[in-house]
Order: structure tokens, then sequence, then C-alpha cells
């Protein structure tokens, strides 16, 4: 279960260096930013940053933007961002819904994105709700690059199944798709995992896992 509430989280938020404040504000001029032309990457439903913070360590050329509805969970990510001995130039926050990522990003603007354990939203009526929905991959075909990847991984066969069967609706296609990922060869070269996933796996559950594309 997300924490949704830690008092003076918000204000926390507001003051931290890490966070960007007003995004909208950078559509379009998100490499002035970074204040260079690496590829942008993002992670929508960044949880406490764990899986954006290794990636950024790994690959320091790329540029990496974590996006967080909830502030307590955000303020974890913060939390771990001070703890760091060297500041890692290439990671920073935004705290929104997922829904207004097509405000802050132009057009092909994104190189890659990851949706990572998100929120299955398992009743029928709240489909439009679920990040991989043929909604939400309409919102990323604007803002991701024409050659641009998203990569998507989630312990819940429910949610994944459904994932799968929005591709074709929605015009995109499966680069490649694993049922069990940690015995994958093939995708398990460069896996960084998450909190959820060190979580799921470690008690047996198979994690799934699609990287698709227009």
């Amino acid at each position: 279960m997300r924490l949704r509430n830690i008092t003076g989280s918000r204000e926390i938020i507001r003051e931290s260096i890490f966070v960007i404040h007003e995004p909208e504000k950078h559509k379009g001029n998100w490499q002035d930013i970074f204040g260079n032309t690496n590829p942008i990457h993002i992670e929508i439903g960044m949880g406490k940053g764990r899986f954006l913070m290794d990636m950024a360590r790994m690959y320091p050329s790329v540029n990496y933007i974590g996006i967080e509805k909830y502030s307590s969970v955000l303020l974890r990510a913060i939390q771990k961002m001070e703890r760091e001995e060297q500041p890692l130039c290439n990671v920073r926050f935004i705290r929104m819904d997922a829904e207004m990522i097509g405000n802050v990003f132009g057009m092909e603007e994104v190189d890659r994105i990851y949706l990572n354990f998100s929120d299955p939203w398992p009743k029928d009526r709240h489909a439009k709700r679920r990040l991989p929905s043929r909604e939400f991959l309409a919102r990323y075909d604007k803002v991701l690059k024409k050659e641009g990847l998203l990569e998507f991984k989630t312990d819940n066969k429910d949610l994944f199944l459904f994932a799968l069967e929005e591709l074709e609706p929605a015009g995109w296609k499966a680069e490649k798709i694993s049922y069990d990922l940690h015995h994958d060869k093939d995708l398990m070269k460069d896996n960084v995992m998450t909190e959820y996933e060190e979580k799921f796996s470690s008690i047996g559950n198979p994690i799934y896992k699609y990287v698709i594309r227009r």
C-alpha cells in the first residue's frame, strides 16, 4: 500500500532542489534543465526512486525524470537523493498525475518511458486509468520519439495480459515479451530492479515485462 499522508511532505517537496516546480513551463525545453542534449528517459509512477536512481548511476549520459503522484511517496525519493554522497545531476522529479504528461513534455521530446509495477486498477470501470491502457498509450505516443521505446514491468498477470491486448488497437507492437523476466537471459542482461520487483521476486512471483514501440 502506498503512503499518502505524511505531515509536511508538500512543504519539503516545495523546497527541494531535486523537484521541478511548474513543469509545464519547461515543455519542449527539458534539455535546458540539465544543461546538455543527452537523451531523456522518464519513469511514470516512480515510487521511492530506487530504479530511477540506479539507472542514473549506470548511465550518466542519460537524463532521468521521475513522475510521482503522491507527495508522501515522492518525499521518500527526495530523502534518498539527499543521502547520496555524490549528487545525481542527471535526475529530477515531478509531482503530478500521469494524465498531465502531454502538458509538460513536447512532441517527441522523450527517448524512453518506463512503467514499473503500476497500480492495476482491477475494476473494469477503471480500465482507462491503467498506465498501459490504450488511452495512456495515446498520450505517450505524442511525447515519445518515433524510434523511442516503452518498457513495462509488473507482477500482476491480469494487468499484463490487459496491457498486451491494448497494443494492437493503440497502434503499438511488442519488441520483446517475457512472462518470467528473471528466467529470461536476454532481458535480464541489463535489468535494474525496483523495490517491488525485489520484494515480489523474492517470494517466487514471476515478473512480466514487455518492450514496445509504435
